[in-house]
């Protein structure tokens, strides 16, 4: 009750901290607005998105703060252009509610430009009825507290600048055993030093600096479109990784390069996080930019090298791993016909004495049309293979390595392995605060005798054991999982506070329904573990608020 009561407070005064500042706002005059025919946005204080859609035709991004027409101040023209598919943009850097301290209103902090701060708090309230991602059937009603703050000092010590991310996670009236997707107390998710020389690699053909950047500590960054390196924003919980980062080049450049090399962080839960010393990650990306109007390229190669845990959690962590993966990206537009953004990839290497031969492809092309609402449609199709033969000597199971998940299917029962998907999507953005998202998908398991990632307890958590009830090493199981409604509703309250209303109904066919009945029955008296026999149609509920206090 404490703790419960703690929230509320928090929230309270959140909420009180945002009224006055918009009440602040609305006092003082508006800003002009600029040219429509090449309008630059302010996403954040350190991030500039150009666009050339009237400012008031811009798609609002996932629990973005208002976008805010920048004044008639020249400008140094940005090669950077954001995609248009759904969820694909990595978060900024620093994240979007981080201010400098000379932003946020208060007249004494004005000439403060070399101090970033941000203080962001979520919750959100999920109803959950016959999760088919547990043995258990019934409802779940949990509740999700997220709090965040960030302290970094740039410019005042260059080349040196450093950056501190604090984040506590926790749940509560959850009915089943708590992972470490859920909750993670006070712990940092960032923590580095940096080296900065804003004009080493000189400047490019518009003139903006070309700088390197050398990182070294924890690090909770995102990259190309999520699907490999991301935050997780959706997830209670944050990837974080310590290790090294360079960068040739930034995001306004029209080519970077960004190398890494770095091992993920164990969430304890309750205890320091710390580094898994049996795993490396490493890479390399290429952003190709000169022709951003029509075609963004990011060619790249990730890999992992993990030693065995004789001591780990799961089979996978007990065996001798070296994945290799190269890939490609790009996404544009094709006049005002339709945008673009696909990418391929291909896995080499060895999972324990399998050799590793996997591949995944995702392809979506949609159009925005002209109208006050802006209506989007989309289509899309992803492709990860999965296990072809238990028994042939190779594993073709797709590793996502440290992607995000909620795109593929909100309720998290599938992610980027095994899996065919077609979607087809809606968007409507009848006013800058509001925004309607509806998707209908279809998942089929790309090899019938390998698993279904997040069901039945099958998933890769460090706390919930896999009974193997998600896999069917036959194949008589079939490989349709079923397909499911989404539905989202955005509304931005203020500036400072985001709003979100989403409702998911899937609907079980052939490959869940068989796991469920082959799966020994709790009724029946068969000892733990064991699966309540349902239907194995679910639906999903969940409320959200995003608040940010500076």
């Amino acid at each position: 009750m404490k703790f419960f009561w703690f929230r509320l407070q928090f929230i309270a005064i959140a909420l009180l901290i945002a009224t006055s500042t918009l009440a602040e706002s609305n006092g003082k005059n508006q800003p002009t607005q600029p040219n429509p025919s090449l309008t630059e946005l302010k996403i954040a204080p350190h991030l500039t998105v150009e666009t050339h859609l009237p400012a008031n035709q811009i798609p609002t991004a996932q629990s973005l703060p208002s976008i805010i027409p920048e004044s008639n101040q020249q400008q140094k023209v940005s090669y950077y252009r954001r995609s248009d598919s759904y969820a694909t943009n990595p978060e900024s850097d620093p994240p979007r509610y981080v201010r400098r301290l000379s932003d946020i209103g208060i007249p004494a902090f004005r000439d403060i430009t070399w101090l970033d701060i941000g203080l962001e708090h979520r919750t959100r309230y999920e109803w959950r009825n016959n999760d088919v991602r547990r043995i258990e059937g019934g409802e779940d009603n949990p509740i999700f507290f997220r709090h965040r703050a960030w302290l970094g000092i740039r410019d005042i010590l260059d080349p040196f600048r450093f950056a501190v991310e604090f984040q506590d996670s926790r749940v509560i009236n959850n009915k089943h055993a708590i992972t470490d997707q859920e909750r993670n107390e006070y712990d940092l998710i960032n923590a580095y030093g940096e080296l900065y020389f804003k004009k080493a690699l000189g400047t490019d053909d518009s003139g903006n600096d070309r700088p390197i950047r050398f990182r070294v500590g924890r690090l909770a960054y995102e990259t190309t479109d999520r699907r490999f390196i991301a935050r997780n924003e959706w997830r209670n919980t944050t990837n974080s990784f310590e290790g090294f980062r360079l960068n040739l080049g930034r995001e306004t450049n029209d080519w970077e390069l960004d190398l890494f090399g770095m091992q993920p962080v164990r969430r304890l839960q309750t205890k320091f996080d710390v580094a898994n010393d049996h795993l490396w990650f490493f890479g390399v990306i290429g952003h190709w930019r000169k022709w951003s109007d029509i075609i963004t390229i990011q060619p790249y190669y990730m890999g992992q090298k993990q030693t065995a845990d004789p001591g780990g959690f799961t089979a996978t962590n007990r065996l001798n791993r070296e994945i290799h993966m190269p890939g490609l990206r790009a996404y544009g537009k094709v006049g005002r016909l339709f945008d673009f953004d696909a990418s391929y990839n291909h896995q080499l290497g060895y999972s324990g004495p399998l050799q590793q031969n996997a591949q995944g492809y995702t392809i979506e092309v949609g159009k925005t049309f002209d109208h006050p609402w802006k209506p989007r449609l989309m289509g899309f199709y992803g492709y990860a293979s999965g296990d072809r033969n238990p028994n042939d000597g190779e594993d073709n199971r797709f590793d996502r390595f440290f992607g995000f998940a909620r795109p593929w299917s909100a309720d998290h029962y599938v992610v980027f392995e095994n899996l065919k998907t077609p979607k087809i999507r809606m968007d409507l953005q009848p006013t800058q605060k509001l925004g309607f998202e509806l998707t209908y998908s279809w998942y089929f398991l790309a090899s019938k005798r390998d698993r279904m990632f997040d069901i039945l307890d099958g998933n890769i958590s460090n706390t919930v054991q896999d009974p193997g009830f998600n896999r069917d090493r036959t194949g008589r199981s079939g490989d349709f999982a079923g397909h499911a409604l989404e539905g989202r509703i955005r509304y931005q309250v203020t500036p400072k506070i985001n709003t979100v209303l989403g409702y998911t109904h899937f609907t079980a066919e052939e490959f869940v329904k068989n796991r469920i009945t082959a799966s020994p029955s709790c009724s029946s008296g068969h000892t733990h573990p064991c699966v309540d026999h349902r239907s194995g149609d679910t639906d999903f509920l969940y409320f959200e608020v995003l608040i940010s206090l500076l």
